[in-house]
């Protein structure tokens, strides 16, 4: 069976999130390597790279590392890991607008949530709640998100010399957000982004995070065993994003996979087989790699794997859009309070 359906191809380029030198030389080098990953995942007309994090990772942050990774590259979306834990919703909103306005509208965000103790001590303001907890918070993080990426209009600034006016003021929103454990009032100070509103990633591999992916995410991210499970996680997904009145047609779920190619059997060969015949099946809109060894085993996916998919007719030979929507197939938002003219 041959899938009319486009896929996705997304790759990480920090598995594990995997300590970061903080000497400057080291650092340096770090950042070249990292640059130079994006560029032939860029090259290959991948949809997206992700950059894990955590607060247990010493080094630069994930939305520092893309930012510099922007400008560098032309297409390819560039997701980072933020965690909505310990982290003020209203600045984690305007970073990540800021990174799709450094990135000319390719950026996403692959929410996170920090569970550990640990975390929590670096921080001192709560113990660690229940993983319950965290998702739902993390659900109130995305929504707020989007209200404060809407609550400036696109056609807010106006900047007018004569005047001396920078923005049409009717055109800024208060968002007046009251979640479970935080409150935003707004407007943003971000312009409202290239994408209207960034691509939310959301790993629901965990069963606690699927309803806040099924409500929020553009892109699941999920874990299987074989076509008939990932067929059945895809499916609870829509259904729970039909349940929050989604459209289940705005959501794509990837399969995320850690692959070794000198250990997988039948090598890169052997993956384009899998990703094609799980995507022709219908039991996923694409394929997550976690390469066990980036400089190596990315390079493989890219020269082999993607070639090889590519030659079946079954991935892009170019991205044909501009932004990280336009990858993956999903509209630009309208804006909430553009259409209403409301102010709440």
């Amino acid at each position: 069976m041959t899938s009319t359906r486009t896929l996705h191809l997304a790759a990480e380029l920090a598995p594990g999130g995997a300590p970061a030198s903080t000497a400057s030389a080291d650092a340096r080098t770090a950042a070249a390597r990292t640059v130079a990953l994006a560029r032939l995942a860029d090259a290959a007309a991948l949809d997206f790279l992700t950059h894990d994090d955590s607060f247990g990772r010493p080094g630069l942050d994930a939305l520092a590392v893309l930012a510099r990774v922007a400008p560098e590259t032309r297409s390819v979306g560039l997701v980072p890991t933020v965690t909505t834990t310990h982290t003020e919703p209203f600045h984690v909103q305007a970073a990540v607008a800021t990174l799709d306005w450094v990135s000319r509208g390719r950026a996403g965000w692959r929410i996170a949530v920090s569970p550990t103790g640990a975390e929590a001590r670096l921080f001192g303001r709560r113990p660690a709640p229940a993983t319950a907890e965290l998702w739902q918070e993390a659900g109130e993080v995305a929504e707020v998100s989007r209200k404060l990426w809407d609550s400036w209009e696109d056609d807010a600034e106006i900047r007018d010399v004569a005047t001396g006016r920078f923005i049409d003021r009717r055109k800024l929103h208060y968002v007046n957000f009251q979640g479970s454990t935080f409150s935003v009032k707004g407007p943003s100070i971000v312009p409202r982004p290239p994408q209207g509103n960034p691509v939310t990633v959301v790993d629901a591999t965990l069963p606690a995070a699927r309803d806040t992916a099924a409500h929020h995410a553009d892109v699941a991210l999920i874990s299987a065993s074989s076509a008939e499970e990932a067929a059945a996680l895809r499916a609870e997904l829509h259904q729970g994003a039909r349940a929050h009145g989604r459209d289940p047609g705005q959501l794509r779920v990837l399969l995320s996979a850690t692959v070794d190619l000198d250990a997988y059997e039948g090598g890169p060969g052997a993956l384009a087989e899998l990703i094609a015949g799980w995507h022709g099946g219908g039991a996923v809109d694409g394929f997550h790699l976690v390469p066990a060894v980036p400089e190596r085993d990315l390079e493989r996916f890219t020269a082999d794997t993607v070639t090889r998919l590519r030659d079946r007719g079954l991935f892009r030979t170019a991205h044909e859009g501009t932004t990280l929507r336009d990858h993956l197939g999903l509209t630009r938002p309208v804006g909430q309070y553009a259409t209403t003219g409301a102010s709440a």
